[in-house]
């Protein structure tokens, strides 16, 4: 070896190494090693990180030998990893500024909740009813910090945090980050809830005049021991880290203070109580020193808070607050003394109390004010702007751009002020040499920047200018400043600056235009555009916003208006009143639409019959959106013009399909069939599609139900929608000669594109006309021959049951529209059990066995009261209930398909019995065995758990067929008897414990599945017997509780 390599590598075996960071799972092997471990200077893993280790290992789920996830056990590893964050925690004395800035909520939440568990507090207790002072020490304490984290974690939500930017995206990161907040928003709602109780907790602890201890790793190692080692040192008075009672008071003085003063944005009068707390813990600070090695308070944030208090709370009698620059601002706010105020920040310019951010929020609420139309306070706004720039210089401050813009045009008074504020906000005699040279640097660069020499002299000439610049520096500047002289004059045309071009008529004309595009007013639009065409002939003033959009048909005649102005007028009138009327201010548009009718009515029939057109169609939309929506009948005088409209037979008249097809809906929904069935005109029906349709659908309304012979206008009505969800079929030779078949979606083949017929239709809100619509659209889907599970939909047999050209027909496009059909009529009412039917078939067809079940039993629901009625028979037929237990069967609830197996006319046994012997079951299993009524399933069952061995599941059938009283009648109970009606009430019940569905949330009656409160009155209503009503009762609340359990 060289002696190069030698010494290399004797460098290299003399390098330290960097010990390996310390796994979690070693502290589980060697008890001493935790302690060690948090007794080194700087410890790797830090004390924070272990916490989330140790915790986050004892919270992680297991699964099972059928790969289902479980809670994390409650094993001895877990609780040992449990007890050393506990340990960790101590070791940092319980310290809930460290505990709050390193662990997330959710931890912390876990951490603060084994505390409790451990200093034995039950768990569910709730705090407030807990009596502080007959607790022992520890406890106490830890009830303590865990209301006291509580309280600070809302504070803390409410301020704003600025979001870290993120990294590279990485799906397992982002998916955690995302569970994180979640969880986090789930807690803060629960403390936030019960932040009235945490308050009561604190203030009662307030009261509480003796030291409290809190846990160790010593008191926490004995926690650990046999029960009977113990109880009586750790509950002793002296077990623990001490803490005095000043301490604690003054730790729950500042946290009440903090969240009085958060509440107090929307209950001004707990900012008394929040600064009774602040000033409280000011003195408890006093009294025990800032040096309190268990009392952490940030003093610089109190005073703030004090500062804050003493603003907001501050009376005429309390002369020591009146003192502070804060109160004086705030009550010249208040008062409107803005001379004063400007007074204030012109003296603190030398003291410099006040901090810059307060001075730029006065400043902006000032200008606020000054915008909203108050023009006394522009003088004042530009003083304190000057105040608060001086006071920037001298701080080393960039100068704000306020300043620059109020100084545009300057004069001697807005200089004379400033020479003032820079005189008062300097002391030559004491300043020191840097503020001297930043206010002599500020006033040569204002000289430099104004072009009016006689300014320019007024600061040059001024005593302070001359005490800071000496007499080079002078002479300098005005070299400077005869140059620029000279140049400007020898300038034969000189530049306009940008700040004079307001006299000029452009900047008029742009100003005009921008209020132009803003206003509504149809007098102001008016005068804005005489003033534009009196500035200019050569423009087109209704070009100049691209929002203004009007139809291509209306355009064209608008357009055509000789007179530049009228022809701006109308247009504008026009666009803005669509505009208004798309926007749903309804108001305006009609304000709009007024004055358009008033001018055209002058000079053009044509434009006038089209603004009385689009005044109807306003009038349309104004009733739906308002009385139609409660249900209130049109007048019939809109009725009436309705059908001028569709009558009309002015040539020449541009018209806009949709005022066709928003009549014909009109007409439709609020049921005027006989009018479209009779008395619309034919040539009105040949020529626009949209009065077919409507024709063809009030016709097949009318007839419902009825005799095969009136269905005529059903097959009408099914050739149309037919036709237009056709597609036309090309053949195209491809480059290698084969011939292939293109399908065009939207074909012209019917009356109306597939799209327009699904807009139109989502116009409509009538029920008959929705089911009627639905049920053809059903139909057609089932007519595919590869259809497997068919819909089943309401009035279904009244269309044909063939197609002559299957292969024509775009059957994806048609399951694509019942979709979009029955998910928009389900916004129109949630609680039609038809509709509801055909959801949940749809959501069968294709395999969503979960969401279809849900569906079905929805339609149940609505349908009887939630089950406090009978189900008709014509909703839970055999085919829904055949469905219903498929569903169940694929989800793996087998015993729900046993129950479900009885309410068929005739009771499937075979499927039963197959369900029955699985011991896979997602569901309650043995709970549901009340609920069974058959008896040969009964005794099936208890065949079955007797063959398995299974005599505590064998009872429990035994037991339920004698509590049901099957042995005397109930072996046949018929489809639809008060019993089978409870049965499923019961199942469905159990079955929305299972699934999580909340009656509530579907717009259900006022009790919901769920409510047990009138279960009594409604058995009675379903059994007829007050005797079995008591016996059903039991049995379902018994049921219930061992569920939940």
């Amino acid at each position: 070896m060289s002696a190069e390599a030698a010494d290399r590598e004797a460098a290299t075996s003399s390098r330290p190494c960097t010990p390996p960071q310390t796994s979690w799972f070693e502290f589980l092997l060697e008890e001493d090693l935790l302690e060690q471990h948090l007794r080194k200077p700087s410890p790797d893993p830090p004390p924070v990180q272990l916490i989330v280790q140790f915790l986050e290992q004892a919270s992680k789920p297991s699964v099972n030998e059928q790969n289902q996830v479980q809670p994390p056990p409650d094993n001895k590893r877990n609780r040992i990893l449990k007890l050393l964050a506990l340990k960790v925690a101590a070791h940092l004395k319980w310290d809930l500024d460290v505990l709050e800035k390193s662990l997330s909520v959710p931890v912390l939440n876990m951490l603060l909740n084994e505390l409790l568990c451990i200093s034995k507090v039950p768990p569910g207790t709730k705090h407030v009813d807990v009596d502080l002072s007959s607790l022992p020490p520890t406890t106490a304490m830890a009830i303590l910090l865990y209301n006291r984290w509580a309280i600070r974690t809302i504070v803390k939500s409410s301020f704003p945090v600025k979001q870290v930017k993120p990294g590279p995206p990485q799906l397992n990161v982002m998916n955690q980050m995302q569970q994180e907040k979640e969880l986090t928003e789930n807690i803060l709602k629960v403390l936030k809830e019960q932040a009235a109780d945490s308050i009561l907790v604190l203030e009662g602890a307030l009261k509480l005049n003796k030291d409290l201890y809190v846990h160790t790793i010593r008191t926490l190692d004995l926690l650990a021991m046999e029960p009977g080692m113990v109880n009586g040192e750790t509950e002793s008075s002296t077990a623990g880290l001490k803490i005095s009672a000043e301490e604690i008071q003054c730790q729950v003085c500042y946290d009440l203070g903090a969240i009085y003063f958060q509440q107090g944005a929307t209950n001004a009068a707990l900012h008394e109580n929040a600064k009774e707390k602040f000033f409280k813990t000011k003195e408890l600070i006093a009294k025990i020193g800032s040096s309190s090695l268990h009392c952490t308070i940030d003093e610089k944030r109190l005073a703030g808070y004090c500062q804050a208090c003493g603003v907001l709370t501050s009376s005429d009698d309390d002369a020591s607050q009146q003192t502070t620059p804060y109160n004086q601002i705030h009550n010249c706010m208040k008062s409107g003394n803005y001379q004063d105020l400007v007074k204030i920040f012109l003296e603190d310019n030398l003291a410099l109390s006040l901090p810059v951010q307060f001075r730029q929020s006065v400043l902006r609420e000032l200008f606020q004010k000054a915008q909203q139309g108050n023009d006394a306070l522009d003088e004042v706004c530009f003083k304190i702007c000057v105040c608060n720039t001086v006071c920037d210089v001298l701080q080393g401050q960039i100068i704000d751009i306020q300043f620059c813009q109020l100084f545009l045009k300057p004069n001697k008074e807005k200089i004379d002020f400033l020479l003032e504020v820079c005189s008062r906000s300097i002391n030559l005699e004491t300043a020191s040499e840097s503020l001297k040279r930043k206010m002599a640097a500020f006033l040569k660069n204002l000289c430099l920047g104004l072009e009016d020499l006689q300014l320019v002299f007024m600061i040059s000439s001024h005593e302070l200018f001359i005490k800071l610049l000496k007499d080079d520096e002078r002479k300098l500047l005005v070299d400077q400043m005869r140059k620029r002289s000279l140049r400007i004059n020898l300038s034969t045309k000189p530049v306009t600056s940008f700040y004079d071009i307001p006299a000029s008529a452009s900047v008029n004309i742009g100003q005009l235009e921008h209020q132009l595009i803003l206003s509504v007013d149809p007098w102001r639009i008016r005068q804005i555009l005489i003033e534009l065409h009196g500035m200019t002939s050569e423009r087109q003033f209704w070009t100049i916003s691209n929002k203004w959009e009007v139809p291509n048909v209306y355009g064209n005649v608008i357009l055509g208006i000789k007179d530049n102005l009228t022809r701006d007028l109308v247009y504008i009138l026009m666009a803005k009143g669509l505009h208004c009327c798309a926007i749903k201010d309804f108001v305006h548009a009609k304000q709009l639409f007024a004055a358009c009718l008033e001018l055209v009515t002058e000079f053009s029939p044509k434009l006038r019959q089209v603004m009385l057109n689009e005044m109807l169609l306003l009038d349309i939309y104004t009733h739906e959106a308002g009385a139609g929506a409660a249900g209130e009948r049109p007048p019939s005088d809109l009725i009436s013009r309705v059908r001028g409209y569709l009558e009309m037979r002015v040539p020449d008249i541009p018209l806009r399909q949709v005022i066709a097809e928003e009549c014909v809906a009109f007409l439709l929904n609020w049921r005027e069939n006989e009018y479209l069935t009779m008395q619309v005109p034919l040539p009105l029906v040949q020529t626009n599609p949209y009065v077919k349709l409507g024709q063809l659908l009030a016709a097949t309304c009318k007839e419902l139900p009825g005799p095969k012979e009136s269905r005529r206008t059903a097959k009408d009505l099914w050739e149309v929608v037919v036709q237009i969800c056709s597609v036309s079929n090309q053949h195209k030779r491809g480059n290698d000669g084969r011939v292939s078949l293109i399908k065009h979606r939207e074909s012209t083949l019917g009356i109306m594109y597939r799209s327009e017929l699904l807009s139109f239709i989502k116009k409509l809100r009538e029920p008959l006309v929705l089911t009627t619509i639905l049920s053809l659209f059903v139909k057609l889907h089932n007519v595919r021959e590869d259809i497997v599970n068919d819909i089943t939909a309401e009035y279904i047999s009244i269309w044909p049951s063939s197609i002559p050209n299957l292969q024509s027909v775009d059957f994806e496009a048609v399951a694509v529209t019942v979709k979009e059909l029955v998910n928009y009529a389900l916004t129109i009412n949630s609680n039609n059990h038809f509709w509801l039917i055909i959801q949940a078939d749809i959501y069968f067809a294709t395999n969503q066995y979960s969401a279809a079940l849900h569906y079905y039993l929805q339609a149940g629901a609505v349908c009887s009261d939630f089950f406090n009625k009978m189900v008709p028979p014509d909703v839970f037929t055999d085919q829904v209930i055949k469905r219903m237990i498929k569903c169940c069967s694929l989800l793996n609830c087998h015993t729900q398909v046993a129950i479900l197996c009885q309410f068929l006319r005739e009771v499937d046994y075979k499927t039963a019995f197959k369900a029955l012997q699985e011991q896979n079951s997602h569901d309650a299993m043995d709970s549901y065995y009340e609920y069974i009524w058959d008896v040969t399933i009964l005794e099936y069952l208890t065949y079955l758990h007797h063959k398995r061995g299974e005599t505590d599941k064998r009872q429990i059938a035994v037991s339920s067929g004698s509590a049901l009283g099957v042995s005397r009648s109930a072996a046949f109970l018929p489809w639809g008897s008060p019993l089978t009606q409870w049965s499923l009430s019961a199942l469905i019940v159990f079955h929305s414990l299972d699934a999580g569905w909340s009656a509530s949330s579907h717009g259900g009656g006022a009790e919901g599945i769920g409510c047990w409160g009138s279960i009594h009155t409604s058995l009675i209503l379903l059994t007829g017997s007050e005797t079995v009503t008591e016996q059903l009762c039991t049995i379902t609340v018994a049921t219930a509780v061992s569920f939940v359990r």
